[in-house]
């Protein structure tokens, strides 16, 4: 488990130092609403090669990105209703492929998941920095 504080100012400095962390290509962003997960995310992914412009998915639920190590991958399962929705967008297929998937709100497709993964977990400070808890797991799921 590694922990960074940081300014939003920083924020593609720590880009760098998480990217550096990261162990497989699946990526869980966690934290409330205007803590700084898309900010963090756009400068990961500006440090992975995206040259496109980067936005939220937010109606989209996902989002895809052009780089030079293939395409990469951003959902947004704020607006999900159930994991059936995730499902028929084809949610197993990109965790499958092998490419960077990015998942905000990932809390109503967890159970989906049985690859590693990266976990990272936002509050905002008192004195309005930020902590991110960065931490690898793999978890299998039951058969069923």
């Amino acid at each position: 488990m590694t922990d960074f504080t940081y300014n939003l100012e920083d924020v593609t400095a720590v880009a760098k130092q998480v990217t550096a962390h990261l162990k497989g290509r699946i990526v869980l962003l966690y934290g409330e609403l205007g803590v700084g997960k898309t900010t963090l995310l756009k400068a990961i992914m500006k440090e992975l090669g995206v040259e496109d412009q980067i936005s939220s998915p937010t109606y989209a639920l996902v989002h895809e990105y052009s780089s030079k190590i293939g395409p990469i991958y951003h959902f947004d399962c704020y607006r999900l209703k159930t994991a059936e929705e995730a499902e028929m967008l084809g949610f197993s297929e990109y965790l499958d492929s092998g490419n960077w998937v990015f998942i905000e709100w990932p809390e109503k497709v967890e159970h989906l998941l049985d690859q590693e993964r990266n976990i990272l977990r936002f509050s905002r400070n008192a004195d309005n920095t930020r902590t991110l808890n960065l931490k690898s797991e793999q978890t299998i799921k039951e058969p069923t």
